[in-house]
């Protein structure tokens, strides 16, 4: 458990928690998530399309009980990178958003990101974490090195210019301070 508090996890519902989402992906501390303009139809209509989505996942993040970030979990082989890497048996992608709010927690971020990884890693079959965040979003790349991910290199996505990069469970635990 984090020092920040305890973290869980809830599948997304993509209408019940759609007025949530809308206020934290149209936030302008939300820019890189490419969301900004998008109408409350426009964010149901994607929540239930990964919904509906057979290798592409919604979960929201829960601190003390209450929303506190948006957790995506996708198989990199039919989602988001097809093309673009040569997939690895237990690869599993991942997208986070913290919500925002006009009350800061010093490490709050750092501690989502840690509760995002332990929450992937729990499942025994991952063997390694991939992320695609965009090249200019140098807080991401900062946190996302904090909890052991390697960049190895920038790709072209339709939507974006990426630094794919890759952390598995041993450095994970490595950035942890945890021994295996």
């Amino acid at each position: 458990m984090s020092a920040i508090g305890p973290f869980t996890v809830r599948p997304l519902d993509p209408l019940k928690d759609a007025e949530l989402l809308h206020r934290w992906v149209t936030h302008p501390k939300a820019a890189f998530w490419m969301m900004q303009d998008a109408t409350l139809p426009d964010v149901e209509r994607e929540y239930m399309r990964i919904a509906a989505h057979e290798h592409h996942h919604a979960y929201l993040g829960l601190h003390d009980g209450e929303p506190a970030f948006l957790m995506e979990k996708y198989d990199p082989r039919y989602v988001e990178l097809v093309g673009l890497y040569e997939p690895e048996p237990g690869d599993v992608g991942m997208h986070f958003l913290v919500a925002p709010t006009d009350r800061p927690v010093h490490g709050f971020t750092r501690a989502v990101i840690t509760a995002v990884m332990e929450e992937l890693f729990a499942d025994p079959a991952t063997r390694r974490v991939v992320v695609e965040p965009d090249v200019g979003n140098k807080a991401v790349h900062a946190l996302n090195e904090a909890v052991g991910f390697v960049p190895e290199r920038e790709i072209d996505k339709p939507e974006k210019r990426a630094l794919l990069s890759f952390c598995t469970r041993e450095q994970f635990e490595a950035a942890r301070g945890v021994s295996v």
